[in-house]
């Protein structure tokens, strides 16, 4: 089975440009994707040693660096390390309301897209949603503060019309944040559904509405099982990026908003222990793994699925 796979492989692309094809992805997964992925795994079970003193006999693989997340320093009164555990639960939660606010957003518009008849009117619009994103995501982020800020367009525009008596302070209620987020990941939800529900037969959709289906039955019993895919790799691409983010929560985040990877920023950078900051990363990559794993098995979505 797998050598007729490779025979059809190589038939279509050539020998030249398969072996290239193959080469190039086997490099990006091994060489720049698991290998680091490996290096930190044994990082985190290193202890925080002196350059001189690594390689050497205190160089040992221990369970601290996980402890610390968990149980905080030695000697903590408290019993855990309430700090660092609220920020974990506090990034998780907000990642997946995040998530959810992308979906509620860019369901109807890639509902729009993919069944709309209007093929160059389509294009302009897929454009508009496109060339905002030719600038750079920093930038994008300070913009976003500019507006929420306090004599930002947003309060201006309120206090002109007498809405408000006062600015509102949205950096630190985490209205931008939020808003900033969910703006920079917007089209890895959109382009997943659309391309899903571009392939849906409008026959489908018309035979239920004949049938006497209100719109949202249609949408319940056809449309959102057959985008089914699109949506599970829209929102899992904007959750595992979310609450990896670093760029949106240090521009955009109030004082009480730290994000976990500003956690595991502040080990690596300004703390010099690496091993901690890789053992904080490997718990946040490992249960946002685990959280889509079993949101999909929730809902019955499989890999292949979202291959496709």
């Amino acid at each position: 089975m797998k050598k007729g796979i490779l025979e059809e492989y190589f038939r279509r692309n050539g020998k030249l440009m398969g072996w290239g094809l193959l080469l190039a992805v086997g490099f990006w997964v091994v060489v720049l994707i698991i290998l680091p992925q490996i290096s930190m795994l044994d990082f985190s079970f290193r202890n925080h040693l002196p350059p001189p003193e690594i390689g050497g006999p205190k160089d040992t693989y221990t369970l601290a660096n996980y402890q610390y997340l968990i149980f905080g320093a030695q000697g903590n009164e408290e019993g855990y390390n309430k700090v660092d555990l609220l920020v974990f639960v506090r990034t998780l939660v907000a990642a997946a309301f995040v998530t959810i606010l992308d979906l509620l957003l860019c369901y109807p518009i890639a509902y729009y897209l993919g069944q709309s008849k209007g093929g160059g009117y389509v294009r302009i619009l897929v454009l508009l949603l496109i060339i905002p994103y030719w600038i750079n995501e920093i930038l994008r982020a300070f913009a976003f503060r500019i507006i929420f800020g306090d004599s930002g367009v947003i309060n201006e525009f309120m206090l002109l019309f007498g809405l408000i008596d006062s600015p509102v302070d949205f950096i630190r209620a985490n209205i931008a944040l939020y808003a900033g987020l969910g703006y920079a990941y917007i089209l890895l939800m959109i382009f997943p559904i659309y391309n899903v529900i571009e392939s849906l037969d409008r026959n489908q959709i018309e035979a239920a509405r004949d049938m006497g289906a209100s719109w949202t039955m249609i949408h319940r019993r056809v449309v959102i099982p057959y985008a089914k895919p699109g949506i599970s790799s829209g929102c899992t691409m904007v959750f595992m990026l979310s609450a990896g983010a670093l760029a949106a929560p240090q521009i955009l985040g109030g004082p009480s908003s730290l994000w976990f990877t500003q956690l595991i920023y502040q080990w690596f950078n300004q703390g010099g222990n690496w091993t901690q900051g890789s053992a904080y990363a490997v718990v946040l990559l490992v249960t946002c793994i685990i959280i889509v794993l079993s949101v999909m098995r929730l809902f019955k979505v499989n890999m292949g699925d979202i291959g496709k």
